[in-house]
């Protein structure tokens, strides 16, 4: 619920809507990236369960509704109280993101 109410409050704010994004990234980049850092906590593949029950799944991530690419970068660059303080570096930022999407339903 909490995230779906931040990708809300982010497109409004930035005016920014999925439809109006232009995805940038590496695929194959964002799912190497998730596999070695996220996937301690979260599940990085379709249809997996979370090691971790308290992190979402990447695929429910992206599944949120109104979940855009600016969402996720201000998710990924806001620190979390359940989440490590993990900084994604700017070169990794868009590959990451990028791979996330690609989950969508």
């Amino acid at each position: 619920m909490k995230l779906s109410l931040l990708a809300v409050f982010v497109s409004f704010i930035c005016g920014v809507t999925a439809s109006a994004e232009v995805q940038t990234g590496d695929l194959q980049a964002g799912a190497a990236y998730a596999e070695k850092v996220c996937a301690q906590c979260h599940a990085t593949e379709r249809s997996e369960a979370s090691p971790e029950p308290t992190a979402p799944p990447f695929q429910d991530v992206a599944n949120t509704p109104g979940m855009t690419g600016t969402a996720l970068r201000v998710w990924l660059s806001t620190s979390h109280p359940t989440m490590p303080n993990i900084i994604v570096e700017p070169q990794n930022m868009d590959n990451v993101i990028a791979y996330i999407l690609s989950l969508r339903d």
